[in-house]
């Protein structure tokens, strides 16, 4: 960060991804804050990763059938991720840790071997299907306490890089306009210093060198999900880390990658999840149901669908001839 920069970021490695934060201001009084969010994520880190037996996560999945007193980000997480199952039938749900060893995403993405990886069962206490876990679920909100049955094993990885970013600008907005790139999960506090929207690249599964379209958005949430990058083959069988609930397995529709404008990161994050677990059609139908959430889906066969809201929000398109509205 040299003195003069129009404005003030840093980036660096967290959660097995690039992150970056930006703050719209060009006074260097804010890059001593700026340096305590890599600080921010490794305690995150220490608390959310499953990859790290001495993790706050692994001690509570290794808690079933007890009460464990949790700290407060680990109990708000969870809490969280049970009541976002609940609402949506439990499609999008904490409860996959044993599908994911299943399908053998049993290490950190960049510490795995690329060699084919063969079938595995984690064994399940509860024999009570992902889809349906959660339900068992307990939590003593006085205590801080959470309560998993046996057999149950959570991930929070579909919840808390979205959960992150968006902590790190409710801290950060204060001081700035401030942007929170976590992987791809990014938030935004408002509006930039001069009162203009912060342009988004949205990416392209197809052609990783240009940009699918150019999003301008204000306080907003936007994040992109896809089984083009995180895959390996089992028995002869590519594999991703977007589980379907349903099935125990890797989630099997025509949405190759899916991006989504929502209020929150973490909804935004939750919600390009849903599209790869739906499938276009039903997943832009649920999309369309909801307030304020403008998706953008990229199928197997390179066709663009994308609702009105996030169109609207489309600053420049280079495959706009391809895009069709959902209908």
């Amino acid at each position: 960060m040299a003195d003069g920069d129009p404005m003030r970021h840093i980036d660096f490695r967290a959660m097995n991804c690039d992150m970056s934060v930006v703050m719209d201001t060009d006074s260097t009084a804010f890059d001593a804050l700026l340096q305590q969010v890599p600080v921010w994520f490794e305690g995150w880190e220490q608390t959310f990763s499953r990859f790290r037996n001495d993790s706050e996560l692994s001690q509570l999945n290794a808690s079933g059938g007890r009460w464990f007193i949790a700290s407060e980000n680990l109990w708000t997480v969870v809490h969280q991720s049970v009541q976002v199952a609940r609402a949506h039938n439990g499609l999008v749900t904490p409860t996959i840790l044993d599908a994911l060893m299943n399908v053998g995403y049993d290490q950190s993405f960049e510490q795995m071997n690329q060699r084919a990886k063969p079938a595995r069962v984690v064994s399940s206490v509860s024999g009570v299907s992902a889809l349906d876990a959660w339900a068992g679920i307990e939590f003593d909100a006085q205590a801080r306490a959470v309560f998993l049955p046996s057999g149950i094993h959570l991930d929070l990885g579909g919840f808390v890089k979205g959960w992150c970013a968006d902590e790190v600008v409710q801290r950060l907005a204060q001081f700035a306009p401030v942007l929170m790139d976590a992987g791809g999960d990014i938030a935004i506090s408002g509006a930039m210093a001069d009162g203009g929207a912060w342009p988004i690249g949205i990416a392209n599964p197809m052609d990783a060198e240009h940009d699918l379209a150019q999003v301008m958005v204000k306080r907003s949430g936007v994040a992109t999900s896809g089984r083009d990058y995180r895959q390996w083959s089992q028995d002869g069988v590519v594999r991703h880390h977007i589980i379907d609930p349903r099935t125990g397995s890797s989630a099997q529709t025509d949405v190759l990658s899916a991006s989504v404008i929502a209020p929150t990161a973490q909804q935004a994050e939750l919600a390009s999840k849903m599209l790869l677990i739906l499938g276009a059609q039903a997943g832009m139908k649920w999309v369309d149901a909801q307030e304020d959430y403008g998706a953008c889906v990229v199928l197997d066969n390179g066709e663009v669908q994308m609702n009105a809201l996030f169109k609207q929000s489309i600053w420049q398109s280079p495959n706009a001839a391809q895009c069709n509205d959902n209908q």
